[in-house]
């Protein structure tokens, strides 16, 4: 009997475990009014962002488990000036491009109760702060327009930017509200979606 009610016990704990918020141990990023941006270009060293030499991963979950995903198709660039307090960097992602591990999901995603990918095909990012410092040990906070949904907010987040003769590296994982956005699908009674969303940004822009 004893034995019994241990296993149900280290069940529970396991199941919660697995269904906890992967988002809990992230950054939260601020979202907040959209800044003005500069038009005319940065100076410096124009270094390219590509699906080749990077990724733009997420993390999404409700009360019972998460799934993975990713945008496989997107194009940018970092204007770099030698500092990273003084340079931009530009992202235009191909929201039909989303993908995530169990493809009836995907399709969802696509449709009107998340990205309506066919009415916002692109979802862009166009940095408008590097300050030096960031959370959980990060070299930079940085704040920047994010368009999408139709959307346009304010967003800021830690990462850490790196730089060498060929290429600039910025990595950040950090949790994101899409309720900001619009996408506001709540998902089954019983099996809720979380509010959010972990990013997880690898890029490695190589000299254009």
């Amino acid at each position: 009997m004893r034995l019994g009610v241990a296993t149900v016990v280290l069940s529970a704990l396991v199941l919660l475990t697995a269904c906890g918020n992967p988002a809990s141990n992230k950054s939260q990023a601020v979202t907040g009014e959209a800044a003005s941006v500069t038009p005319q270009a940065v100076g410096g060293q124009k270094y390219s962002i590509t699906p080749e030499n990077s990724k733009i991963e997420w993390v999404g979950s409700k009360v019972t488990g998460s799934h993975n995903g990713a945008f496989e198709k997107f194009s940018g660039q970092v204007d770099y000036t030698g500092n990273p307090e003084t340079s931009r960097v530009q992202i235009t992602i191909d929201t039909n491009s989303l993908t995530s591990d169990d493809p009836k999901l995907t399709e969802h995603l696509k449709t009107a109760d998340f990205f309506d990918v066919a009415k916002f095909p692109q979802a862009t990012f166009v940095s408008t702060a590097i300050r030096p410092g960031g959370d959980k040990g990060a070299s930079h906070t940085v704040t920047g327009n994010l368009t999408m949904h139709g959307q346009t907010k304010a967003v800021t987040f830690p990462a850490t930017i790196a730089a060498t003769a060929d290429a600039i590296t910025v990595d950040s994982s950090f949790s994101i509200n899409r309720k900001d956005f619009g996408i506001t699908y709540a998902g089954a009674a019983n099996n809720l979606i979380r509010d959010d969303v972990v990013l997880t940004l690898k890029i490695r822009a190589t000299k254009a």
